[in-house]
């Protein structure tokens, strides 16, 4: 069955063609043509409809008809869908920053950062860069892949913004990169909500003004108004004395009256028209029919040149104003009228209404409230033509500079949503061309040229990619040089961008990238030795691990294929490589899990297209679903206890998936599905799902809970507090009270609050729910008894769980062995869950607590093998290597898993073993780049500062 399907893998040469320097999915027609003929000759004996009719000897008549049908269905199938290409599997280049020494960059920014806050703190006036440098900051954490870490940066360059226009630039960036977390999937842009961030605050964003100092919260927004403010900015002008009138302006046939020395007062131009040498100043009456300003606009004129306000007028009538002032040079009119109507501005109606006057007027603060509503209505704005030609084109740029409206800020900001929207598409080409234009030299200019490599790359534009690779690599990106290589093997160029590869390779210390880069430029054994030692040096790259796979597969070894790819599924999930899996279980007719494979995709990216973009996911689940048993929803809940129960976290995804099919709106499901997504660090995802349960909520209470639960997960402990309790008032549930213990327990707890949190528990168990979900519950009550130091109790509550099947209840009930003095039963309490559990990388890493250190350096191995990415087993490994004298070798653990992983904890272990050995340089270095990552981490402060006193003394 299979001999038949892999012959035609090898006939289509799969694996040559990622050696060739022509991408088989765009091969001449053909090549295409060859491609279906092959595909034709294996339709009689294809593996997936063998396998269905080897199952029935003896079909009925209208089994033959139901098979000659399925026959058809997998037919169109397998001419729709053809064999992998090697685009399926190519790596693509990082469209961001990144390092050859990621913790000398890090140190680097920190310095950066800390030499710009002296400078702030030894002047009475910002640094124009402070802001800058968070910039720098940012994008250098960007290759992290932290948001946490992200937005902080980004939190910190609102804080130290220094003008308007880099203040709503910023705060629509918070805004856009928590957009998962909003409760309403489409909110107002220019809303501020009860929970959401100070620094969001559009009206805050709109004030003048450099106060880092002072606090953001509560933002203008919900703030009180004094009324006898408001009143009093709202007070008429004195009325105008018939007996100061000195000047009339006639306009058409109407005269205003006014005092000139009012009117000089505001310019200089008009003190002089009226007070110079010219012939107006002799005159009572001048004629300004022809000055382009209407009676009624002239009379606001006077009206401010008395009370300075301009409150009972239109915006008509004040963008005439506007005008006159641009004219006439009055600064103050001007910056009154700019920002009574920057006030009126609110939503992209009213912007685009007034955008054009705006930028023709330069009027800074109307273009800037313009300008905040389109930042804040993105990706959608970009959508809208009027828009884009301002945001996009460099005629728009220019217009934005002259109002002072023109960053490499903005332009950074605008190209990163584009980017995530269509990589390919001419808006985001003309984004980076902005940004590039507005890019100082140093890391500006190597972000602008990079990203617009990767970019034009993308879009088969081979020489344009190289030329931005190449201005890259001269502003000091070492990393565009693996942009350079493609750029040239896209040509056919395939032995110099080995050369390039050589010389980076010997340049500098080697990198899991670059070893993964050179074995697209190679064969045979040297292309595998290259994977090899890409994977050595970082586990965490996904190429090596699917083009091994696919070797594999080529061999006729689908078993170890599967094998081969599933290793880095069990520890970072991506869409791409559980494609590649539900292929080879095609393959190898098991249907089912290609089936799970698919749906934990669609559940990731409900949008994706299968097999290279030749067909939606939802539509392959369509033509299978006939060659596996159907399940019903009864079914569903079965599997779905067993996945659970056997710490299946893809497989229970996909049952969720499936159930969701059945019951689109059943929001309890997809708050399920939520907490699967976060056990697999699915963070945006899982705030998706999150928000579709609160929206799908059929009662209030329930509505309550989900809105907590998002409350809570964004920081805001109090408020999902009092959402639980508001939910209860109205009914008690399980899901509430659950919520309000696990809200409760996220403090320090003293014997009082463990308490509550233990009735509430108890409570959330009286109510009706699932034994999924109960025993979570027991499995948390297990862990406060822990913590009061009530053992008994505590095992109580894990036997509880597991008799209901909560598999994680080993864990729990190992460590009350532990604390018990039977280290025997511990071990084999988590020996239990290493067995039952299909994800066991923590429970080897737990158990190793509970054994001797061979043993312990056994279980921990495993762990790295199984998740490379946990870092308490490279930590242990180097602290025994120090116990035992071997500095270098401890430093070189850390060193391994410091390489593809920069940590805090890492960081600061190998700054204190630098310490001990002397070497305060490297300290000083290691704790600068943990400071950089946790600014406020005490035990590595007092470390720095240690090792910057000793390192002083050694000088002397």
């Amino acid at each position: 069955m299979q001999n038949n399907f892999l012959t035609s893998i090898r006939s289509m040469k799969l694996i040559e063609g990622c050696k060739g320097t022509q991408v088989y999915a765009v091969n001449p027609s053909s090549t295409v043509a060859t491609a279906a003929e092959k595909l034709a000759s294996l339709r009689p004996t294809f593996s997936l409809r063998s396998k269905s009719i080897s199952q029935h000897q003896h079909p009925t008549n209208n089994q033959h008809q139901n098979y000659h049908h399925r026959t058809l269905s997998l037919d169109s199938l397998i001419s729709t869908i053809g064999l992998p290409s090697p685009d399926l599997i190519d790596p693509s280049i990082d469209p961001f920053l990144r390092p050859i020494e990621h913790v000398d960059a890090l140190a680097s920014s920190f310095r950066s950062l800390s030499s710009a806050m002296s400078s702030l703190a030894s002047s009475s006036l910002p640094s124009s860069s402070l802001c800058d440098v968070h910039l720098e900051h940012c994008a250098l954490l960007r290759s992290i892949g932290d948001p946490k870490l992200l937005r902080r940066a980004l939190r910190s360059a609102r804080i130290h913004s220094r003008d308007i226009h880099h203040k709503i630039v910023l705060s629509a960036w918070l805004r856009f990169e928590r957009r998962e977390d909003e409760l309403e999937p489409f909110p107002s842009p220019l809303n501020c909500y009860p929970t959401s961030p100070a620094l969001e605050c559009p009206r805050a964003a709109l004030t003048s003004g450099y106060a880092p100092d002072v606090p953001f919260d509560p933002c203008p927004c919900r703030c009180i108004a004094d009324p006898s403010a408001s009143s009093s900015a709202a007070a008429r002008p004195p009325d105008l004395d018939e007996r100061d009138i000195d000047l009339w302006f006639s306009i058409g046939n109407e005269e205003i009256p006014c005092v000139r020395s009012h009117i000089a007062a505001l310019s200089r131009p008009l003190s002089t028209l009226l007070y110079g040498g010219f012939a107006e100043a002799c005159r009572e009456r001048i004629n300004f029919t022809h000055n382009s300003i209407s009676a009624r606009a002239m009379r606001a004129v006077e009206a401010f040149s008395r009370g300075g306000s301009l409150d009972d007028y239109p915006p008509d009538t004040v963008l005439e104003v506007l005008a006159f002032a641009n004219r006439f040079c009055c600064e103050g009119l001007k910056a009154t009228c700019d920002s009574k109507l920057a006030s009126i501005v609110r939503n992209v109606d009213d912007a685009l209404l007034f955008i054009d006057y705006a930028l023709d007027e330069t009027a800074y603060v109307l273009v800037a409230a313009c300008l905040q509503v389109f930042l804040r209505e993105l990706p959608r704005s970009l959508q809208k033509t009027e828009i884009s030609v301002i945001l996009c084109s460099p005629e728009g740029r220019e217009r934005l500079a002259m109002a002072g409206h023109a960053s490499f800020a903005l332009y950074y900001f605008l190209s990163q949503v584009a980017m995530e929207e269509d990589m390919r598409s001419n808006t985001t080409v003309m984004l980076l061309e902005r940004m590039g234009e507005c890019a100082a030299p140093g890391w500006q200019k190597q972000l602008a040229m990079h990203q617009l490599g990767c970019v034009m790359l993308e879009r088969g534009e081979y020489k344009d990619a190289q030329k931005c690779f190449e201005e890259a690599v001269q502003e000091g990106h070492a990393y565009s040089v693996v942009g350079v290589a493609r750029a040239k093997y896209k040509k056919g160029h395939k032995y110099s961008a080995y050369k390039l590869l050589n010389s980076l390779i010997s340049e500098h210390a080697s990198n899991g990238w670059m070893h993964q880069e050179r074995s697209l430029y190679c064969n045979g054994n040297e292309k595998m030795t290259d994977l090899s030692t890409a994977t050595e040096l970082d586990p965490i790259l996904s190429y090596p691990y699917k083009y091994r796979a696919v070797t594999l597969a080529e061999e006729d070894k689908l078993g170890a294929a599967v094998a081969e790819i599933s290793k880095i599924l069990g520890f970072k999930v991506s869409t791409d490589c559980l494609e590649l899996r539900a292929w080879f279980y095609l393959a190898l007719g098991s249907y089912e899990l290609a089936l799970q494979d698919i749906r934990a995709i669609l559940t990731l990216d409900p949008g994706y297209m299968m097999f290279h973009g030749k067909m939606h996911g939802d539509q392959l689940i369509d033509a299978l679903r006939q060659y596996v048993q159907p399940w019903d929803m009864a079914d569903c809940w079965m599997q779905l206890y067993d996945r659970w129960s056997a710490v299946d976290d893809i497989g229970s995804l996909a049952v969720v998936h499936q159930m969701l099919t059945k019951e689109p709106g059943n929001s309890s499901l997809r708050f399920r599905q939520s907490l699967l997504l976060l056990r697999l660090n699915c963070q945006k995802a899982a705030m998706h799902s999150l928000r579709m349960a609160r929206n799908h909520s059929t009662s209030e209470h329930e509505r309550l809970i989900y809105e907590g639960w998002i409350l809570y997960d964004t920081g805001h402990r109090k408020e999902g507090l009092a959402k639980a309790e508001e939910s209860i008032t109205l009914q008690r549930s399980f899901e509430a009270f659950f919520l309000k213990a696990y809200a409760l327990a996220d403090t320090n707890l003293d014997q009082a609050s463990s308490s509550k949190v233990i009735q509430l528990l108890e409570q959330a168990n009286s109510c009706a729910s699932d034994n999924l979900r109960k025993g979570q519950a027991y499995n948390n009550m297990g862990s406060v008894y822990v913590d009061c130091d009530m053992l008994d109790e505590a095992a109580e509550c894990y036997i509880k769980a597991l008799a209901i099947k909560h598999t994680r209840a080993h864990q729990g009930l190992a460590r009350v062995y532990y604390l018990k003095n039977q280290k025997k039963a511990a071990y084999d309490e988590m020996t239990k869950l290493i067995e039952r559990a299909k994800n066991n990388a923590s429970a080897y890493e737990k158990r190793s607590e509970y054994c001797d250190r061979d043993m312990a350096r056994s279980d921990l191995n495993m762990a790295s093998k199984l998740d490379p990415l946990r870092t308490y087993p490279y930590r242990y490994r180097a602290a025994v290597l120090m116990d035992d004298h071997k500095e270098e070798e401890a430093i070189t653990e850390l060193s391994r898993a410091l390489s593809f992983k920069p940590d805090l904890q890492l960081l600061h272990l190998r700054a204190a073993f630098y310490d001990s050995m002397g070497n305060y340089a490297a300290t000083s270095r290691d704790c600068e780049a943990a400071l950089c990552i946790e600014p406020d981490h005490s035990d590595t402060l007092e470390l720095y500062d240690r090792a910057r006193a000793r390192a002083i003394e050694q000088l002397k």
